[in-house]
Order: structure tokens, then C-alpha cells, then sequence
């Protein structure tokens, strides 16, 4: 089995910084090395995503890496099992702690997935994404509605060796309840009460997520779009420890 992510059971007493991913959703390393500087300690966990990875390649991992911030990669891995496990031993080799792939690929890529991560970092199946809903996933060929795609493929994930989910707060408790504790569950979508949608449909604050079940949380425009990044960012987190205190 892949490592568990600190905090990846929701009893487990933790830091609600621990719990804040800031997704870094831009398109060069300057704009990313800015936006961390400006957010300073306020931020741990950065997502290194398609876009910023497609522009910049591993150098900006190993920047974030080196600085001495977690990185999650978020690269929804999904080919043939080999091509994978390759792939999983490449982001190992840059230190980052979580590493994204769809749990649509299968158990045999999922498996292969673990095997070569070992316990060098933290594989999670990316579930249904949060901008689908029921009438997108029929258009693509599944006649199950989001909820049920999402449990059949976290219990997939969890099968193969995965150390958690990534999935939206809206299906958070449901994974909780059926997989119980000792499981991340990541949520995208995140938006603090009142910020735009922008092109998430399935949606929840922050305090909604934790107490769904989420471990951690991954917020991008609301912070890296505010006035003030760091001012935004300690906001969610004091959202995060409030929810935290009235679990």
C-alpha cells in the first residue's frame, strides 16, 4: 500500500494548515515562486497541476521541494500499467508527497501504481471531477449517478493499495462512512462562502468539507486571486480549525 498522507485519518488530531493545499494554477515559475513568497508560512501543501507542470516540467518541484514545501502533484495519471509505474517512480524520484491518478484506469494500473511507489509517497484516485455532474457522466458512457461512480471507484482505489481519494465534498461523507478512517480524502471545489464558482459544479466551503470528512482541502483562485494571498489563505484556515473544533 501506498503511504497514508499525514493526517489521513480525519480523528487524528492535526494542524488545520496541515489540512490547506494551495493550488499554485498558473502558467510560469515566476508567477508561482511570487505567490508563494507572498503567502510566506501562511501555506504548507502547493499543488503542482497540468498546467504549471506542462510549462515548467520538474525543475518547479524540485524549487518547491527544496524551499522546504509538500508538494502534491496533481498529474491525473490514467495509461497502461507500466507506463504508469514509471511515471510513479519519476515523481518519486522529486520528493513530492502526493501524487494524483485516476482510479478509472483500473486495478491492474492502480496496482502497478503501488508497487512502484512503495512508501516513498502518497497515490490518490481521482474519482469523478468536480466540474461533471449526472447529465456529463451519462454523456460520456456511465449511466451511474456521480455519488455511486464516486464510491464504486474510492472503494477501487482503497482495494488496489491507494492511500486516499480525491473527490468532491459533496461525496466526502459517503466515502467516510464506507471506508472509514485511515483514508485521505482530498476535495477540490473548494470555495469559501460567497467566491465565484468559476467552472466547479460541484461545490462546498471549506468547513463543509472538513466536516464531511476531508482531509485535506485544495483551494486555488480564492487565494491566489485575492488582494491579499496570505490574509486569504489564514481565513480558510481559521474556517478549517473552527469546523475542526465542532467535530
Amino acid at each position: 500500500m501506498s503511504k497514508l498522507p499525514e493526517n489521513a485519518s480525519s480523528s487524528a488530531p492535526v494542524r488545520a494548515q496541515d489540512r490547506l493545499i494551495v493550488a499554485l494554477d498558473v502558467s510560469t515559475a515566476r508567477q508561482a515562486r511570487e505567490l508563494v513568497v507572498k503567502l510566506g508560512d501562511a501555506a504548507r501543501i502547493y499543488k503542482v497541476g497540468l498546467q504549471l507542470f506542462t510549462a515548467e516540467g520538474p525543475a518547479i518541484v524540485r524549487d518547491l521541494v527544496g524551499s522546504g514545501k509538500r508538494v502534491f502533484l496533481d498529474l491525473k495519471l490514467h495509461d497502461i500499467p507500466n507506463t504508469v509505474a514509471h511515471a510513479v517512480k519519476s515523481a518519486a524520484s522529486l520528493g513530492v508527497n502526493m501524487l494524483t491518478l485516476h482510479a478509472s484506469g483500473g486495478p491492474s494500473m492502480l496496482k502497478a501504481a503501488v508497487e512502484a511507489a512503495g512508501n516513498s509517497l502518497t497515490l490518490l484516485g481521482v474519482t469523478v471531477l468536480t466540474s461533471m455532474d449526472d447529465d456529463e457522466l451519462s454523456q460520456v458512457g456511465i449511466s451511474a449517478r456521480v455519488q455511486d461512480q464516486v464510491l464504486r471507484l474510492a472503494e477501487l482505489a482503497r482495494n488496489a493499495g491507494c492511500g486516499g481519494i480525491v473527490a468532491s465534498a459533496r461525496e466526502a461523507s459517503l466515502v467516510r462512512g464506507l471506508l472509514g478512517e485511515g483514508f485521505a480524502i482530498v476535495n477540490p471545489g473548494v470555495r469559501p462562502a460567497g467566491a465565484e464558482l468559476n467552472d466547479q459544479r460541484r461545490v462546498a466551503t471549506p468547513a463543509e468539507a472538513i466536516c464531511a470528512g476531508a482531509t485535506h482541502i485544495v483551494v486555488g483562485r480564492p487565494i491566489s486571486h485575492a488582494a491579499d494571498p496570505a490574509k486569504a489563505a489564514a481565513g480558510i484556515v481559521a474556517e478549517i480549525e473552527q469546523a475542526q473544533a465542532g467535530k
